[in-house]
């Protein structure tokens, strides 16, 4: 049978059967999702003195705009947040500053949850940050762990905020850090800084801190080989969590097992042998023990020089930082760049040049020096 007789014998059927109550009729037109009456209305801009003012007298909401000024890759936006950084400096350095990461499932968000709510209590200002270096694609750890602090997000004592990734992870802690400096000229005078799991995020933490707390669970196999060797060489305190139930006692053994193991490594150079405590973030449980090993600790570095010691070289070490993160995003936004690198990185997949004399070659563009 010819398609040109199906066609027929189908249009007959339509014919006998227009008015079946099967047919089904043209549905109304496909309405907007936004309301067209809707007009948005443009956030008037601050001046860099309304910034430096709204953010010295503690008003969150202008700290919280800072902050993205921070975050926005436009050239504008960069020099202004830098002026602001700089008003802010005189106003920072003032905090205790501790870096908080964990294996995954160790419980961090909760934790921070219920020491917050404990180091709110003793009249300190708690400002919490996240450093995600995959956060562009996930959203961040503590996008999600807001929704949870239920009880520390409302409290006027404590702000919580994610940083971002900008593309690197060196970008992300640059911008983590000059958010600590907002943070402390707005009078917050303890930062909690979170990462995510065990990985690299650690060691930029680790650079911008003064204290570095790594928390670990207990009975999940052989303790001492699920977490790396280079991040409990890195830690100033261990703390064991969920140590409430019938987990109490495994995590008293993983706290004997930690202590030993720690005084295996050489003494670090703050001449602190790390602790190892446990907790219950539930029931509250060795929190207040927590924080007072927290505080002996910076007593002892503040009174052997430790404490100074390691902010200068902090501040040396992101100066450097600063210059190459500065260097790289010129590098790519120069014009030049951006015209032939397209084509350069197309010879080097087709194996035509070598991954060395193109990136001479573009250096080499970005340097005025081809031809030469």
């Amino acid at each position: 049978m010819s398609f040109t007789k199906i066609d027929h014998y189908e249009k007959e059927y339509a014919d006998a059967h227009h008015d079946s109550a099967l047919n089904v009729t043209e549905g109304v037109a496909e309405q907007p999702i936004v309301n067209p009456h809707f007009v948005r209305k443009r956030r008037r801009a601050l001046t860099t003195d309304q910034y430096v003012d709204g953010i010295l007298r503690g008003d969150i909401t202008i700290l919280s705009q800072a902050i993205t000024l921070i975050e926005s890759n436009k050239p504008e936006h960069y020099a202004q947040a830098q002026e602001i950084i700089e008003r802010c400096l005189p106003h920072a350095g003032r905090s205790i500053r501790i870096g908080i990461t964990g294996v995954p499932g160790a419980g961090k968000s909760t934790f921070i949850e219920a020491i917050g709510n404990m180091v709110a209590s003793l009249r300190h200002r708690l400002a919490v940050l996240a450093i995600d270096p995959s956060s562009e694609r996930s959203g961040g750890s503590i996008l999600g762990d807001k929704t949870r602090m239920e009880s520390i997000a409302n409290n006027p004592d404590i702000f919580i905020r994610p940083s971002p990734s900008a593309g690197s992870l060196g970008g992300v802690a640059r911008k983590t850090r000059e958010t600590i400096v907002l943070c402390e000229a707005a009078g917050f005078d303890v930062i909690l800084i979170e990462t995510v799991g065990v990985g690299q995020s650690e060691t930029a933490v680790h650079s911008m801190v003064d204290m570095f707390m790594l928390l670990q669970i207990s009975g999940a196999g052989d303790e001492l080989q699920g977490i790396k060797r280079g991040i409990m060489e890195m830690a100033d305190m261990m703390v064991i969590t969920k140590a409430d139930g019938e987990n109490i006692h495994k995590a008293e053994l993983a706290k004997t097992q930690f202590q030993g193991a720690l005084h295996l490594f050489p003494m670090p150079e703050s001449g602190w042998r790390p602790k190892v405590y446990t907790c219950s973030s539930v029931d509250g449980a060795g929190l207040e023990e927590v924080w007072k090993g927290v505080e002996e600790f910076l007593d002892h570095i503040e009174k052997n020089g430790y404490y100074d010691t390691n902010r200068n070289r902090q501040n040396k070490y992101w100066m450097y930082e600063s210059i190459n993160e500065a260097l790289k995003s010129s590098f790519y936004r120069n014009p030049a760049v951006a015209e032939r690198i397209a084509e350069i990185e197309r010879r080097v997949l087709e194996a035509k040049q070598s991954s060395f004399i193109a990136a001479k070659e573009l250096l080499d563009v970005y340097f005025g020096r081809e031809g030469k």
